[in-house]
């Protein structure tokens, strides 16, 4: 289950989580994150969409933050932050190249995993983003 982090306009923040996200396609998770934005946003979720959540996504980048870590509420064991996405010098095939590149750190309660589980997850994230055809 997978927690989305959502600011609320009148300021605070939730996490409803989005269950058994890795049974469902890219479609179906945007429409219930979607969803569940709606319905924060207008104070309607339910109790038990705000628990069970085992990782949470929070998103700085529309705040202009590059990166930023955030912390872990048990007993969640893991949080992705995502920073803005900029343009930046990049090296592609011996040259520099303009080319949008994001931050994405990881928070992990390391009694749950381990430093190397947490690099092999940023790395396949990593692949799958520059990939979005895979999704």
């Amino acid at each position: 289950h997978i927690g989305c982090a959502i600011a609320l306009r009148g300021g605070g923040l939730v996490a409803p989580a989005v269950h058994d996200a890795d049974r469902k396609d890219i479609g179906t998770l945007m429409r219930e994150v979607s969803d569940l934005v709606a319905r924060a946003r207008a104070g309607s979720l339910k109790s038990s969409e705000l628990s069970d959540a085992t990782i949470t996504i929070t998103n700085l980048g529309d705040q202009g933050v590059d990166a930023g870590f955030g912390i872990i509420y048990p007993p969640q064991v893991a949080l992705v932050g995502f920073g803005r996405i900029q343009e930046r010098p990049w090296v592609v095939a011996g040259a520099i190249e303009p080319r949008p590149v994001m931050t994405a750190t990881l928070s992990a309660d390391h009694r749950a995993s381990d430093g190397h589980r947490g690099g092999l997850f940023l790395s396949s994230l990593d692949r799958l983003l520059q990939t979005p055809e895979q999704l």
